[in-house]
């Protein structure tokens, strides 16, 4: 027990910058936001401290390769548990949680999880035999979206030890000014085109091939002016992703006779991803129902509400969570490529009549709420220290 009058939190998690991605983004914030309630020491990956949040106190073990990572971060995290004596070890995926319920055994803490999706459905069978008995062990098991929350019941973890605390959102402060997306269009031959973006790491799930080969003809055969602009790039650190490389779906769109209406842009910075959503008439999100390879949530989606940007996704995994139907966007029946055609076509034609309830929807999803649920939650899982 922490004698402090600050209640102590040891976060441990491979997913932090450098490395960039939702569950990266995620885990930054979650010791960020802690970090307001409570004393925040974190393991993280190489590189990692450099990028930290200001408060919090971080100590790097080498990310590659895996199993490096994994057993460098069991013998870290139980080095510093006995050392600070944490009230709570949080693991930041279900990657991390053997060595965070280890680290809570030996320091007599309370042992938690940040649940992502992909984490608990991983089927391999020594991550089941190691892993899933992990997860179930937690004392508290929070998970990203109703449909993770599901998969954890599945699991074996008792419902009373499930919370649900979606992702939150950076709300921007201010619309970008118009010549910085004038600049943006001009940077990437984009003209005067009605945009179509989609946004994340290409991958099998991400069901951007298929998107290109079954609804992109469709849309340009109803408003010739649209473009499909792709920003992101193949994974480099993704423990279980099948790529979808940029050469296969250019000869995609190619030989539907549509290879002049897709971009790739890669990655991109900040400002260019602030004016590609605010340049952009609709966000396509057409996530592939994968069975265990689930979409744990769909930040994505709220990034792009958070920028009055309405999305037209496929409604699977998480995704349902992170778009409100008619609100700020449309879910399709999962592989509905004539429906995803209708209803982008559609928002096409209504143009910003979408901008307020996106804007509406993603205020729900600011940090700073983000942070007070997770210190509820945690507050809820039987520690004595509190956090305010």
């Amino acid at each position: 027990m922490n004698d402090a009058k600050r209640p102590c939190i040891l976060h441990i998690t491979r997913n932090l910058p450098p490395l960039v991605g939702g569950m990266e983004r995620l885990n930054w914030h979650i010791a960020d936001e802690l970090s307001r309630h409570a004393d925040v020491h974190v393991i993280g990956p190489q590189g990692a401290a450099a990028l930290k949040p200001e408060s919090v106190h971080l100590t790097e073990v080498p990310l590659r390769p895996l199993w490096r990572f994994l057993l460098a971060s069991v013998k870290q995290a139980s080095t510093t548990a006995r050392r600070i004596r944490p009230d709570i070890v949080l693991a930041g995926s279900g990657l991390t949680a053997p060595a965070a319920l280890l680290a809570a055994r030996v320091s007599k803490a309370r042992a938690a999880v940040y649940v992502h999706g992909l984490d608990v459905a991983v089927h391999h069978p020594v991550y089941r035999a190691l892993w899933h008995p992990a997860i179930r062990h937690m004392d508290t098991v929070i998970a990203n979206s109703h449909p993770t929350a599901e998969l954890v019941r599945e699991l074996g973890v008792e419902p009373d030890r499930i919370k649900i605390v979606h992702p939150g959102v950076t709300l921007p402060t201010a619309p970008q000014p118009p010549e910085a997306l004038q600049a943006f269009r001009q940077c990437h031959g984009l003209g005067d085109a009605r945009l179509l973006l989609s946004i994340g790491r290409l991958t099998t799930r991400k069901g951007l091939h298929e998107f290109v080969q079954h609804a992109l003809p469709g849309i340009v055969r109803q408003a010739q002016d649209t473009l499909l602009v792709v920003i992101g790039d193949t994974p480099a650190n993704a423990l279980h992703a099948d790529i979808q490389a940029p050469e296969s779906i250019r000869a995609i769109a190619t030989e539907a006779g549509i290879g002049d209406h897709v971009r790739f842009l890669g990655g991109v910075s900040d400002v260019e991803l602030a004016c590609a959503y605010e340049s952009a008439a609709v966000h396509v999100f057409p996530v592939r129902h994968i069975p265990g390879d689930p979409e744990g949530f769909g930040m994505v989606a709220i990034e792009a509400a958070a920028h009055g940007l309405p999305s037209v996704a496929f409604a699977t995994g998480g995704v349902v969570d992170a778009i409100s139907e008619g609100r700020s966007g449309r879910l399709i029946p999962p592989g509905d490529y004539v429906g995803m055609v209708d209803a982008i076509c559609r928002i096409l034609i209504e143009g910003d009549a979408w901008a307020g309830g996106c804007l509406e929807f993603a205020q729900g999803f600011a940090w700073a709420g983000f942070g007070k649920s997770i210190a509820q939650q945690l507050n809820q899982s039987g520690f004595h220290g509190g956090m305010g």
